[in-house]
């Protein structure tokens, strides 16, 4: 597996990995949570309405999550996680056409197979990232500054043309979500019901064809 495939553990609220168990039902929980809140968002979604969704008890949704809004906090954590995940392992020392290729293949995935996800997380950023407000703290910024350096160093060491690493960790952000969070204006300019995963991986290829190319990088070869 790409290490930036990798998918995350959940965690209980002891930091240790779930057992099987617990681990399954909170993903069930989960993903329930994410195609309310993205159908109905924060205010119109009620525990009753994901508890049926997931086909568990209320009294069991509360066993894992004591209120709506903790539930709503995790579903974007994990997000959040997920998209971040990818790019932790970056160096200095990793190519940066394949790096970046890698990384727009998997937030492109990710925006095929959650777009319910990428949603809630753009409804919440466009209200005012209330919920998130703790989680884009000092420690964020951090990890943030430390991606952004590993494009100064590559430019450093001409291995890329001399762009805004800031903006162009903005720009990948915006073209892969894009394809998840305007979904619907996508179906009815292409006339196309929906996306598929042919059409996902044409699209992908011509992002890091364009972004890369941006960069004076070499695209490596686009995915069959």
């Amino acid at each position: 597996m790409n290490k930036n495939e990798a998918t995350l553990p959940l965690y209980t609220s002891t930091g240790k990995p779930a057992g099987r168990i617990r681990q399954k039902n909170e993903e069930t929980i989960l993903a329930a949570a994410a195609e309310e809140f993205a159908r109905h968002g924060f205010k119109g979604t009620s525990m009753s309405a994901i508890a049926l969704r997931a086909g568990l008890p209320k009294a069991n949704l509360h066993y894992y999550f004591t209120s709506k809004l903790g539930l709503y906090v995790e579903v974007m954590r994990h997000i959040l996680e997920l998209w971040d995940t990818a790019f932790d392992d970056l160096t200095v020392d990793d190519d940066p056409a394949q790096a970046l290729a890698n990384y727009i293949r998997v937030k492109m995935e990710f925006s095929r197979r959650n777009p319910e996800a990428s949603k809630i997380f753009a409804m919440e950023v466009i209200s005012g990232c209330e919920c998130l407000s703790e989680h884009f703290n000092q420690d964020y910024r951090n990890w943030f500054r430390g991606r952004a350096a590993v494009f100064d160093a590559w430019i450093a060491a001409g291995k890329m043309d001399p762009v805004d690493p800031t903006h162009l960790i903005f720009l990948i952000w915006s073209a892969t979500q894009h394809y998840a969070d305007f979904s619907h204006q996508i179906q009815r300019v292409t006339g196309n019901k929906r996306m598929t995963r042919a059409d996902y991986t044409l699209a992908t290829d011509n992002l890091i064809h364009i972004i890369l190319k941006g960069c004076g990088l070499t695209p490596p070869p686009p995915t069959s």
